[in-house]
């Protein structure tokens, strides 16, 4: 049965070894709430696909609890992201970039992966205890309302996920902006969110 849990530091381990029994958790984040897996199961992930009746050619993305993490999940990272990183993260920015061929091909069908440092001090202990990585995307049913509570994530998602980690309402309300860079390193704007094209390309120069 899924249980609703207050999301505070004695509640971390909780969430923590769920997840490494392969379970899906819901975790908040300052956009919306989001259902997360371990990056080191197939099967859980496969889970999180199932869960959210999500097509397997939709990429998952990955939640890091840091900005050194980066290098662990990513094949190339040219120095331009992590200037991003310094002005945008912790926050609403997911960038896409090559994937690291160490995770698993369920992930991404892309040769890419999103990646994200969440500004959320819980949910990245979370993520820290994990190995400093979760694959994570918004807690509802593929293409339903983005989740602002742990209730309406429950609402869609129900006993697929094991666990529900409550921190009241998302402050951020609205998914990240996602951004990747094309083969001449043109900023591309895959999903407008809350950092603008202007404020990316003031700080890109």
């Amino acid at each position: 049965m899924s249980r609703i849990f207050p999301l505070n530091p004695k509640t971390v381990p909780l969430a923590y070894q769920a997840l490494k029994r392969g379970e899906l958790v819901v975790l908040p984040t300052d956009t919306v709430y989001g259902v997360a897996a371990s990056v080191h199961s197939e099967e859980a992930i496969a889970r999180l696909f199932e869960a959210k009746g999500r097509p397997p050619d939709r990429p998952i993305p990955l939640l890091l609890s840091d900005t050194d993490r980066i290098t662990r999940v990513c094949a190339d990272v040219p120095e331009v992201i992590y200037r991003l990183a310094a002005a945008f993260w912790p926050g609403p920015l997911t960038i896409a970039l090559p994937k690291s061929p160490d995770l698993p091909e369920i992930l991404t069908p892309l040769p890419t992966v999103g990646v994200r440092v969440p500004d959320h001090d819980l949910t990245r202990a979370v993520i820290r205890a994990m190995g400093g990585a979760l694959a994570v995307t918004s807690a509802n049913r593929s293409d339903g309302p983005n989740p602002l509570t742990a209730q309406e994530a429950y609402a869609q998602l129900g006993a697929a996920v094991a666990l529900y980690m409550d921190d009241g309402p998302a402050p951020g309300g609205i998914p990240s902006t996602v951004i990747t860079f094309d083969e001449t390193g043109t900023l591309q704007i895959v999903r407008e969110g809350p950092i603008t094209e202007a404020e990316l390309k003031a700080v890109i120069g």
